[in-house]
């Protein structure tokens, strides 16, 4: 079963501080990501990835088309059309976004962030916590950082951070923005073994690397962009893959 849907998805920007063009970014892409599957998004840079990405988490407001999410209740709701609060009222619940960057609350602790988006997907407080405990570890952030606020942190830490809170008790669609971009050798085998956990449990995730052995290793089908459309699809065994850089 279809977890996304995205059918005739366009995204243009107006240049209004150059010469008020109009430059697209997304061109008619159709893509569909099923329960339990790891669809990457591959291309050169510019290609549209990270546009995509940001249109169905609703950073960016479509041009044109549908996308359409089922949520964990069975209903069919589009993305494209929802209101800004609809949208936020589905985020972490049901749809997550982890990104290369930590956008967190300046005070707010390690743990506090991550146990919080345990909460916003319906664990209780002491769950969530447990959870964000567990998750941490997991990840190799040291217990003594944990009470320290996140803007501490390094680019790594962050990141890791960051990948612990999209996977606590995880939502339906899991959205992943170079997730290990500035990760070590141990630090990124920790996350990449994580997030291979996620098709187990039933999550869709639809995600863009810089990285052509996460992609080979952890994807069940690839989507490579040209130009802000689909070129090609396939498992990643069968494409001839380049990453951008």
């Amino acid at each position: 079963m279809n977890v996304l849907e995205i059918r005739g998805l366009v995204k243009s920007f107006t240049l209004h501080t150059i010469d008020g063009r109009t430059v697209g970014a997304l061109r008619g892409v159709d893509l569909d990501v099923a329960q339990g599957e790891h669809v990457a998004l591959a291309g050169s840079s510019g290609a549209g990835k990270s546009s995509l990405l940001r249109c169905v988490y609703r950073t960016y407001v479509p041009t044109a088309g549908r996308i359409v999410l089922r949520t964990s209740s069975g209903t069919a709701v589009d993305l494209a059309a929802l209101t800004d609060p609809q949208v936020a009222d589905l985020r972490g619940r049901e749809l997550g976004y982890v990104s290369q960057f930590l956008r967190a609350e300046p005070r707010r602790a390690v743990l506090d962030v991550v146990a919080r988006a345990g909460a916003a997907r319906g664990l209780d407080l002491d769950a969530a916590r447990d959870a964000a405990a567990a998750a941490l570890r997991r990840l190799g952030i040291d217990e003594r950082l944990w009470a320290m606020h996140t803007t501490v942190l390094s680019g790594g830490q962050k990141q890791r951070v960051n990948l612990a809170a999209g996977t606590i008790s995880p939502p339906r669609l899991l959205l992943l923005d170079e997730p290990v971009s500035a990760l070590d050798p141990a630090n990124r085998e920790a996350v990449l073994s994580m997030i291979a956990e996620l098709a187990g449990a039933g999550v869709a995730v639809l995600s863009v690397f810089h990285d052509l052995d996460a992609i080979e290793r952890l994807a069940t089908r690839v989507v490579v962009l040209e130009e802000g459309r689909v070129a090609a699809s396939g498992p990643p065994a069968e494409l001839k893959l380049e990453v951008a850089r």
